[in-house]
């Protein structure tokens, strides 16, 4: 973006909810582009985005011709990034929410997908939940995980905290938003109580918290599906966000953002980064937001991605090069 991507800076990872803070990134980058002038001087002339370093294969490394061949099968899309978006909120150190976020400005789309939290991962040669990854190793060996079994590289990630995004919320004055379910949870150990009714609401920070972070019923009934409904919930919300945040009205807000995004980010994505990455979601609109999770079936204890499936999706949206990606690019484990 507005510098070469080099290894993600190493930073200490506060805990976050869940992926849907994506938007507050999009909302602090879209007043930074838009009153970039905050952050630069008035001669500084706007630069486009450097593409980050694609991995090289080990055939090109070893090849001794002094230029890359340009239909090489690392050949990088223009302005087509990955941001890995991930959440924890269980208090145990695991990323129970990860969503992988292509932001496709030269196509005009962006396109978040939900990893489910029980699909299975190979962490540092052992098999483990790929929630599991973040404990072990990391906002950076979480990336690293996401992007081997993906085949493709994770470019920057993100982080946010519990109260950013009560505050994002807050800050927008609420959200309307249809709950999909009722909601009866009650949880003395987290101090939690979830009471809603199916229907159209205007959520407060607070409680649209409880909204997204709901998974059943104490009496065992809700989704169905526990965490993938979770996870369309956590999806319908964010395009709710979207769409009542990628407006020029929020311009106002300016300076709640910053002071937001200063208490409650973690990402390695840099002020340049976000102006850019800002400006882009404007320009491409809430209406071209899209999201889905990946396919997979559940075989306790895992949920065992669909190979064929995953790769059709990541060819369609997800996939920053050139060349579409083979099996033979996937490390999924069966």
């Amino acid at each position: 973006m507005s510098e070469p991507h080099s290894r993600r800076r190493s930073r200490r990872a506060k805990k976050s909810p869940l992926g849907v803070l994506l938007i507050l990134v999009v909302v602090i980058g879209a007043v930074y582009g838009i009153g970039h002038a905050l952050f630069r001087a008035p001669e500084q002339k706007e630069h486009e985005p450097v593409l980050p370093q694609p991995a090289q294969s080990a055939a090109a490394a070893q090849s001794s011709v002094a230029e890359p061949d340009p239909q090489s099968h690392y050949e990088r899309k223009e302005n087509f990034y990955t941001i890995l978006v991930s959440g924890v909120d269980n208090g145990n150190g695991g990323s129970d929410t990860n969503i992988l976020l292509a932001v496709d400005a030269g196509g005009g789309s962006i396109y978040g997908v939900s990893i489910p939290r029980d699909t299975k991962a190979v962490v540092k040669g052992k098999n483990h939940k790929i929630n599991a990854a973040y404990n072990i190793s990391g906002m950076e060996g979480l990336a690293e995980v996401v992007s081997a079994q993906l085949g493709i590289p994770v470019d920057y990630t993100i982080q946010v905290d519990l109260q950013g995004f009560v505050a994002l919320v807050d800050a927008i004055e609420g959200v309307d938003f249809y709950i999909p379910v009722d909601m009866d949870y009650d949880d003395p150990f987290q101090d939690l109580s979830i009471h809603f009714s199916k229907g159209q609401k205007h959520l407060t920070g607070e409680e649209a918290l409880k909204v997204v972070r709901f998974r059943h019923n104490n009496d065992g009934t809700g989704y169905g599906s526990e965490d993938i409904g979770r996870m369309e919930t956590q999806q319908n919300f964010l395009m709710a966000v979207a769409k009542q945040t990628l407006t020029l009205s929020n311009l106002d807000k300016l300076d709640d953002f910053v002071r937001i995004f200063q208490r409650h980010v973690e990402t390695d994505l840099t002020l340049g980064n976000l102006a850019w990455l800002g400006k882009a979601a404007v320009k491409i609109g809430a209406e071209n937001i899209s999201f889905s999770t990946l396919p997979g079936q559940w075989k306790s204890p895992y949920i065992y991605l669909d190979q064929a499936a995953v790769l059709e999706l990541i060819n369609q949206h997800l996939n920053p090069y050139v060349e579409d990606r083979t099996a033979g690019d996937l490390n999924i484990p069966s």
